[in-house]
């Protein structure tokens, strides 16, 4: 055998145990992803939220607006096969089988190109779209939650800022009859409210015994011109659930600059739309009529001339 065909076969034989290492790992990728091993508290969890026609209602345009352009309306299969792993259709089959814990815990968590709607969408939304997801599954019947969602007023948040330190400090406590109890173990997350939406401030964590967390903050925020920035802590507690707190702080870089939407420009609403796109589409539209009205205009004629004849 000639050294050419020696190198041709060796190239193959690799080309093929590369190819079949390939799929192995597509495979097992893939099947990890369908896999999310939901924490055994958290399976557990049920809504507060009475799921019935009115929440479905609601769910269903939240639905629509957020999940819909992937996983399809329910019980129609009609989701995007493109995507890998393929989306399911939400409203039967394996996610129908999960608990309103597991749900609630991969809309929170999300993975690959579905997103966390945790920081999207309020609790109560997300509940809300699970409502109308069970509205399709006749045999489900709902456990509530002895959570009482009134509670969330009772959480107190503290929010001060070290400038030695360049970081916030954030106490979480909750007034009872009893006096006043530090929120231990309890999720909080920081953002900075932004134009078109909240920059976090590190990473979701958990408050210390004493009910309190520290966050560094990035030297480089904008501010108003004074240096203002809002500050927008999220705690979500197994007691009292999720408490949305905002704060007004001076902590910011000052920046005397317009906001994005404050001026004409293509992301702005109709009223601040540039003057030049206004008139070049209205131009275009009026052209097309134009255009369209003379056509017609001329089978007109054409027909008219026919029958003359």
């Amino acid at each position: 055998m000639s050294t050419e065909k020696i190198m041709i076969s060796i190239l193959s034989k690799t080309s093929l145990r590369n190819i079949t290492l390939m799929g192995i790992f597509v495979c097992s990728t893939v099947q990890a992803q369908n896999n999310w091993n939901v924490p055994a508290d958290q399976k557990a969890k049920n809504s507060y939220i009475k799921f019935d026609a009115a929440s479905a209602k609601e769910g269903e345009a939240i639905y629509t607006k957020s999940c819909a352009s992937c996983h399809g309306n329910p019980t129609q299969g009609n989701v995007m096969k493109s995507l890998n792993p393929v989306p399911p259709d939400l409203g039967m089959g394996k996610t129908q089988a999960l608990t309103d814990g597991e749900l609630i815990y991969i809309l929170n968590t999300g993975r690959g190109l579905m997103p966390s709607f945790k920081n999207v969408l309020s609790e109560s939304e997300r509940w809300k779209v699970i409502s109308y997801m069970r509205s399709f599954n006749k045999n489900y019947v709902q456990v509530l939650s002895k959570t009482d969602p009134t509670r969330s007023a009772r959480v107190q948040v503290s929010t001060i800022f070290d400038a030695a330190r360049s970081s916030i400090k954030i106490s979480v406590n909750a007034k009872e009859k009893a006096g006043v109890v530090a929120l231990k173990n309890t999720e909080v997350s920081a953002f900075v409210k932004r134009y078109f939406g909240n920059l976090q401030i590190g990473k979701t964590a958990r408050t210390n015994d004493g009910g309190q967390i520290e966050f560094v903050m990035p030297k480089d925020i904008p501010g108003d011109k004074n240096g203002n920035i809002e500050i927008v802590v999220k705690i979500n507690d197994e007691v009292y659930g999720e408490v949305e707190r905002k704060k007004n702080m001076k902590i910011g870089v000052p920046t005397d600059k317009p906001a994005l939407n404050a001026e004409r420009a293509i992301w702005n609403v109709l009223a601040k739309v540039p003057i030049w796109l206004l008139i070049t589409y209205v131009s275009i539209v009026l052209g097309v009529a134009a255009v369209i009205g003379y056509v017609v205009l001329n089978l007109l004629k054409i027909k008219k001339s026919g029958i003359n004849q």
